[in-house]
């Protein structure tokens, strides 16, 4: 053996142990819509500090705040790709592509916002969590984000469901939501977040359904003044890792995403419920009018909702109501 080859073989271990090392350090690309400082921005972006520590650096990560990588829609494509390893994003967004995420989508699905706690942090959470990982949008579902309860704020106060009749109403891109608005008596218009304060002013709309850090954040309130309480929507929002991004992991690495990813579940939840009482504060001292109403007529008529689109999750629901 002439001492070249020898040098060759003796350097080998090394270079593999280099190129080893080399695919071990990973730096996960977080997207969301939300501006910084918002509580799932707040909450990804601990659980990147944490990667980083436990693994020694790693897992490194950046966060992409504010829309800057794109609409909600986008930042979706580029996480199925692979662009983006990790991202929060709105059931509406998944349940036309993992069709079991929709007996979440339903409207009066949960009590209340206790009921829908228990339900995701329970096995039916859990579950579904699995039927995203385990269909074709190729990402792996981790934890659940809290994003309150969704409610209407319109232009003219909706007292009464009566006074819904007739008025076009935002909602997610998603024909159970659609359907939803539509059976309350309001006409449902799908639109980009980005284009409801334009469409507010100019009319194109009546009024839209969200969270009220929502309708402060975005400036809504400036046009819509009143903030009817139907609760309609409760709608936990899954925290979601690309696929390719998830296989490049250890059965460790793995692991430990996971065992944050549902810490970050749990500190989202107190930095939501803080921003929300703030906001509710901020929209009240601006003028805005939290208007209680009777919700059960609202139920009432969302009941063929729920037998069109819940049919086959008869069973499931049923368990979700028996959740207590």
């Amino acid at each position: 053996m002439n001492f070249k080859r020898k040098l060759l073989i003796a350097a080998l271990p090394l270079a593999l142990g280099l190129s080893s090392l080399a695919q071990a350090d990973i730096t996960l690309k977080i997207a969301e819509i939300h501006p910084a400082g918002y509580p799932t921005v707040v909450a990804m972006e601990n659980l990147g500090k944490k990667l980083d520590t436990a693994t020694n650096g790693e897992i490194k990560s950046r966060m992409f705040a504010g829309g800057v990588l794109g609409s909600e829609k986008e930042v979706i494509e580029q996480t199925q790709i692979g662009a983006v390893q990790l991202t929060r994003v709105s059931l509406g967004s998944v349940g036309s592509v993992v069709p079991a995420t929709n007996v979440f989508n339903m409207p009066f699905v949960f009590r209340d916002i206790d009921h829908m706690r228990k339900v995701v942090d329970g096995e039916i959470g859990q579950e579904i969590l699995d039927s995203i990982t385990n269909s074709d949008f190729n990402m792996v579902g981790l934890a659940w984000m809290e994003a309150g309860s969704r409610s209407l704020y319109t232009k003219k106060p909706v007292r009464k469901i009566e006074d819904l009749k007739g008025m076009k109403i935002r909602v997610i891109g998603n024909p159970l939501f659609i359907d939803t608005l539509n059976a309350m008596g309001g006409n449902g218009i799908a639109m980009d977040t980005g284009e409801i304060f334009s469409a507010l002013q100019s009319g194109v709309i009546d009024g839209a359904e969200n969270n009220s850090p929502t309708l402060l954040e975005h400036n809504h309130f400036r046009v819509a003044k009143y903030y009817t309480q139907t609760h309609h929507l409760i709608l936990p929002e899954p925290l979601l890792m690309s696929k390719t991004a998830w296989e490049k992991l250890t059965p460790e690495q793995q692991t430990l995403v996971k065992k944050l990813a549902k810490e970050a579940q749990l500190e989202e939840r107190d930095l939501w419920v803080a921003k929300e009482n703030a906001s509710n504060e901020k929209l009240k001292a601006e003028g805005v009018e939290f208007i209680e109403i009777d919700t059960k007529p609202f139920y009432d008529a969302t009941a063929p909702v729920r037998e069109k689109y819940g049919a086959q999750y008869a069973d499931l629901i049923k368990r979700i109501e028996a959740v207590k």
